[in-house]
This record gives C-alpha cells, structure tokens and sequence, in this order.
C-alpha cells in the first residue's frame, strides 16, 4: 500500500511539476520576469507542518497532518494592481505543488524507514541461519555426545559393580 501511495503521489507530483513550470513559463513571457520576481518577494508563506506517528507493522513512521499552504486571492500579500490573473494562476499551482511535496516527502520517509527495518530483520535472520544457530546445533550435538559417553561408562561401572558383586556373593 505505502508503495502504491508512493508511486501515485511521484505520479502526481510530476505532473503538477509540469504544469506548474508550464504556467510560470507562460506568466514570465506575459508579465515579465520583474513583475513575477516583485510579486513573489512580496510574499511570506509561513506554512507550518503537524507530524505524528504511524505504526506500520512495529515501525514507526512520520504522519504529516495535510497543510493547507493555497490561499486565497485577498491572503496573498502582493498587490492587486501590481499582478495579473496569470500570476495568481501560477501562485495557485505551485502552492498546490508544495502541498504535494510534503506529502511525497512522508510516503517516502514511510518506505525509507520501513526498508531500513527490513535491512535491519534481513541482517538478523542471516546472524541467525550462519552463526547462532549453528552455534547452538553443535553445542546440541557436543551435549548429546557427552550425554552418551556418561551413559556408556554408567553402563559399563554397573557392569563391573555387578561382576564385583557375584564374584562376592
């Protein structure tokens, strides 16, 4: 699932990429380059970002509350004399393409981490299969010879105790 969320996010995300430069493109040839640099140093978006965490399967994640960075024409702080409709057109995309890239930033720090730990169990079940296992069936196998070996020299003192015995009696 976080895979698929990943892929249909970078999907996304590249075509409001796209868009976005294709519309920003189009506002430089129209407007200006000057007007589109005064209107966005004008601009203060002090968006800030909520996370919590998620528990996938033991792992614990980033949750990113969604942020709500598109405003309004009026919450925009460039003047309207100063802008066109081309200008907010483009404004409009690019916060809604920051608003995909934060969540394209949780979907992947979410597989990151989840690779890490599966790096982290796949580095422990190979310790497992080559080394403590083994370890253990040959301490297994050492126990069961020694177990034997006190079995046999059990056997055999009985043995003798027993000859000892008739050779008495």
């Amino acid at each position: 699932k976080v895979v698929d969320d990943a892929q249909d996010v970078n999907a996304e995300l590249a075509n409001l990429y796209s868009e976005a430069r294709l519309k920003l493109l189009l506002t430089e040839v129209y407007d200006g380059e000057s007007t589109l640099r005064a209107n966005a140093l004008t601009e203060e978006n002090g968006s800030e970002v909520e996370m919590e965490s998620q528990n996938i399967m033991g792992v614990k994640v980033p949750e990113i509350e969604s942020i709500e960075v598109r405003r309004g024409l009026i919450e925009r702080e460039y003047g309207l004399s100063n802008s066109s409709s081309r200008v907010d057109s483009t404004a409009d995309k690019y916060e809604e393409l920051l608003e995909k890239i934060v969540d394209a930033a949780e979907t992947q720090t979410k597989i990151i981490r989840l690779l890490n730990e599966i790096e982290k169990t796949k580095r422990r079940v190979n310790a497992l299969e080559h080394k403590i296992i083994p370890e253990m069936e040959a301490g297994l196998d050492k126990v069961s010879q020694m177990l034997e070996e006190r079995e046999r020299e059990e056997t055999f003192r009985m043995k003798k105790i027993k000859e000892m015995q008739e050779e008495e009696a």
